[in-house]
């Protein structure tokens, strides 16, 4: 079918696995602070197939051993690829309810999204758009991974703005052929997938193609931004380094997501906090004070600041941005390029003051901004600062999955 909007059906492949818990693990930017996450995974998985072995997660970047992680991913792509370890769902959209820690039921569907309508650079007026500046120092490593991949597996949820329940909620009551149903590892929640038939896709294509006559903005990212723009940027490689040549029914012209409405009572928004290590903290939090203005005086933007186990709420007087999490971030861009020092990005505020008890730490908490805001601030200021919010806590992002092809 000739669909209306960037989002469309695909071929989609999942695993055969006898255990699909070993298969699923979280995206691979959580847990970036807690190696030993990442290692009792490891531990779980063993030498079941698993979409660990088909990943980088983002603990390992910058390591001696990189580049042969990487290496192995491509090897172990190959050869599940050969083992015959996937089935291939064509011209396919999946239906999923995620049962989250919480006990609530969030409702996607898995497509692609076609990067031909994705702009991730400020001021971008395509229909599918980043809500949060890109760091494009962090697309490289993942770009390196893409470029040889003869598969990708996605993390990526895009937001839709559907306060009617349009588009995803109507597949809850269709009698939809269920493709898997298990738990989630290390305490993910449970998730199930449903295969939909031609006439559920040609709904929702239709309630989607409704939904953007409201607005040119129609896709805006929840989780994955760098992914995507990682699929992007090495879309348009392959356009330069092949030109003449009809690209535009390449696989890599697409990228695998799952769409979620906003609304969805299951999404909830969390601030992403900051946790920085310096060599003279002392000096560290004076340049900062003079820079930002930081007072005890209640004003606009307020942090609150983690050290040695002892929290304290300061407020910004001089603002170099329109939200605490802005300026904030403006400084500590800053003062590391000056100093040196490193950053982390922290979701869970008991994380936070855990790790923010470590010599030479300092750690910054937000409070979340509302949901309701999202796309009126995408759509009239462009994206917001780099990682400003978060869905959810960290057990409860999108697992890795779905699998498709991205080569012919």
């Amino acid at each position: 079918m000739n669909f209306r909007t960037a989002f469309r059906s695909a071929d989609i492949l999942l695993p055969k696995c006898k255990d699909m818990s070993k298969w699923s693990v979280v995206a691979c930017d959580q847990y970036t602070s807690q190696p030993e996450y990442w290692q009792k995974v490891d531990e779980y998985v063993g030498d079941a197939p698993s979409s660990l072995r088909l990943v980088l997660p983002e603990v390992f970047l910058g390591r001696k051993d990189t580049s042969a992680r990487i290496s192995g991913i491509n090897k172990k792509i190959r050869e599940y690829l050969s083992a015959g370890l996937f089935e291939e769902y064509k011209d396919s959209m999946i239906y999923v309810e995620r049962t989250q820690s919480d006990g609530k039921i969030r409702h996607g569907i898995v497509g692609a999204i076609d990067l031909e309508q994705y702009d991730y650079r400020a001021g971008s007026r395509s229909q599918v758009r980043a809500t949060e500046a890109t760091v494009e120092e962090r697309i490289p490593p993942r770009l390196e991974i893409r470029k040889d991949a003869e598969l990708e597996l996605p993390h990526i949820m895009i937001l839709i703005d559907d306060p009617g329940f349009t588009v995803v909620e109507p597949l809850a009551e269709k009698p939809l052929k269920r493709l898997y149903g298990f738990k989630l590892m290390a305490g993910g929640g449970s998730i199930d997938g449903f295969l939909m038939d031609k006439e559920s896709i040609a709904g929702v294509d239709e309630a989607l193609a409704k939904l953007s006559e409201k607005s040119p903005l129609l896709f805006a990212m929840g989780d994955g931004n760098h992914s995507l723009a990682t699929a992007k940027e090495h879309y348009e490689r392959l356009k330069k380094a092949h030109p003449g040549e009809d690209m535009s029914n390449h696989p890599a012209r697409y990228a695998l997501c799952e769409i979620v409405n906003l609304h969805s009572k299951a999404l909830e928004f969390e601030a992403i906090h900051r946790l920085v290590k310096v060599d003279d903290p002392y000096k560290f939090v004076l340049e900062m004070s003079m820079a930002l203005g930081l007072t005890g005086v209640p004003c606009p933007q307020r942090v609150r600041i983690h050290r040695n186990y002892t929290v304290r709420d300061l407020y910004i007087g001089s603002p170099t941005s329109e939200l605490a999490v802005g300026s904030v971030q403006n400084f500590l861009d800053s003062y590391l390029r000056e100093n040196g020092g490193s950053i982390d990005y922290i979701h869970g505020a008991d994380v936070l003051r855990r790790l923010s008890g470590e010599d030479g730490a300092i750690g910054f908490e937000f409070l979340p901004i509302e949901k309701e805001e999202l796309f009126p601030a995408v759509a009239n200021g462009g994206a917001l600062p780099r990682k400003t919010f978060s869905m959810g806590s960290a057990e409860d992002k999108r697992y890795y999955l779905e699998a498709r092809k991205i080569v012919k």
